[in-house]
């Protein structure tokens, strides 16, 4: 966060499970001692989206950016981020390219899926469902985005299901809302042996065939009403 180039953030950090090491963590860093830190813990370990939706619900930023406590964004993505909802009004979200950071140190580029650019209303869940079952990620690393806090909590927030909640908050806000796409990387997401998206154990709630179903129900009926208003309620 310190090597960010856009020096106006404010960090909210929100610890899921035991806090002693953490905060330990935080303080040996210096994030204690950072007036732009904001930590706070709920005790119990209650996994990613209510982890980030408690962390949101204290939020009053109009630009809300996540991120995941073993990723890094790049020095520049706030600033390109923000500068491009700036640039563009009425897009609800922007995001960049991920590279993936290996435990050597390396980092392996994968190019983007789709073009770097505006994002129509829908775009997004049209070319995820396009490419299941061979590919279940979305366009765009759905770690990586930053969104106007209005359309997230549009949205709800990050969806409640085990390990595509923010696929699936990416693609209801894109069938709401329009965004951009910038032809460059803002995210680092971190390859290691202990990410939950390695856990090997069985999941016995449908397996991810039906949340995928339900993501695509959910964006198909959001994207057949209205779009998204766009502006601060109150």
């Amino acid at each position: 966060m310190r090597r960010q180039h856009h020096p106006h953030w404010t960090w909210r950090i929100q610890i899921d499970g035991p806090a002693e090491a953490i905060r330990a963590t935080l303080a040996a860093c210096g994030a204690t001692a950072d007036g732009r830190v904001e930590i706070a813990a709920h005790g119990t370990r209650e996994g990613p989206a209510v982890a980030r939706n408690i962390a949101l619900g204290a939020c009053t930023a109009p630009l809300i950016q996540n991120l995941d406590a073993d990723d890094e964004l790049e020095p520049e993505a706030l600033g390109a981020l923000s500068g491009a909802l700036a640039a563009h009004p009425d897009a609800g979200f922007a995001a960049g390219h991920a590279r993936d950071l290996h435990p050597d140190g390396s980092l392996h580029v994968t190019p983007l899926a789709i073009p770097a650019g505006p994002l129509v209303r829908g775009a997004l869940a049209v070319a995820w469902k396009a490419a299941l079952p061979e590919r279940t990620l979305p366009p765009i690393h759905p770690a990586g985005v930053m969104w106007r806090r209005t359309l997230l909590f549009t949205l709800g927030g990050w969806a409640a299901l085990r390990g595509v909640e923010d696929t699936a908050t990416l693609l209801a806000g894109s069938a709401l809302a329009t965004g951009v796409l910038l032809d460059l990387p803002t995210l680092r997401y971190r390859r290691h042996g202990a990410q939950h998206s390695r856990r090997n154990e069985k999941f016995s709630g449908g397996g991810g065939g039906c949340q995928y179903l339900l993501i695509w129900q959910r964006a198909s009926l959001l994207f057949a009403g209205p779009p998204w208003a766009g502006h601060e309620s109150w």
